[in-house]
């Protein structure tokens, strides 16, 4: 069956995982698809010299969310006993949206093909988004009579804005990716053979910068989701005190004067 989570260190920085169940269309509702993207994710932190990610799906789709057959009674996703069922959410995938939250290094999603349910609560979870031409989309878990067991509810309205974040959980409907690059769920749409290409693009212009300053970057971006404006402030001084005493801020100021492009070392 192969790895749950492919890794690729593409060198320079940045690093691509794939998601890769594609017969399935990459659920990550279940255990092993959790662990392995958490392992993933662990892997990447623990990394100094990576910048940047870049999250996909294997095959024509990006994740289809929960495996629906696991949804039947005495499945992985309902035990038959609330209390586990509860558990099994807090031990299981809510542990996604957390680790992305804690994470450093700003992941680029890649959509390519369908992206449903906690999938598309997945691409919520990406700093930047681009989709293919054929992506879709879908907040989908009121049509099986569920809610966003995995903090769609949190993340989306972030991403879209009140109305429309209330317009896709409510109907669950689907919407193409010219539809999401209007909402702002996607910034960029490309054709579907392009997708990796402008992917890798932007991941190189993000990974010539310093590394510390793109993980402090994305880290004060995250806390401005939902921290006061004090508390931001006072932790960007931090930050950027330690910035101002980095060798690669030297030599960007170097190299500004020198009229020459910096050759930054990650420290």
């Amino acid at each position: 069956m192969g790895e749950a989570v492919i890794y690729e260190d593409g060198g320079n920085g940045v690093v691509t995982l794939t998601l890769n169940r594609p017969e399935l269309r990459n659920p990550i509702s279940d255990r092993e698809m959790v662990d392995a993207l958490l392992a993933a994710l662990a892997r990447l932190e623990s990394d100094a010299h990576v910048r940047v990610a870049i999250l996909t799906g294997a095959g024509k789709g990006f994740s289809s969310g929960g495996n629906v057959k696991d949804m039947v009674i005495g499945g992985a996703l309902n035990t038959g006993d609330p209390m586990k069922t509860r558990r099994g959410y807090k031990d299981g995938i809510q542990r996604l949206p957390l680790a992305f939250r804690k994470l450093e290094v700003p992941v680029i999603g890649a959509v390519n093909g369908a992206a449903v349910g906690a999938g598309c609560d997945l691409v919520c979870m990406c700093d930047l988004r681009i989709a293919g031409e054929s992506a879709k989309f879908a907040e989908s878990f009121v049509k099986l009579g569920l809610i966003a067991g995995d903090g769609g509810s949190w993340l989306l309205p972030r991403v879209v804005g009140w109305s429309k974040a209330a317009e896709m959980a409510l109907t669950g409907d689907m919407i193409d990716a010219r539809e999401a690059l209007a909402c702002g769920l996607v910034s960029k749409v490309v054709p579907d053979a392009d997708l990796m290409a402008e992917a890798r693009a932007l991941a190189a212009r993000i990974a010539a910068n310093p590394a510390h300053s793109v993980r402090m970057t994305r880290r004060l971006l995250w806390e401005s989701r939902e921290s006061p404006l004090e508390t931001v402030l006072e932790m960007a001084a931090a930050m950027q005190a330690t910035a101002h005493h980095t060798a690669d801020h030297a030599e960007a100021v170097a190299a500004f004067i020198e009229k020459r492009k910096p050759k930054f070392s990650g420290t």
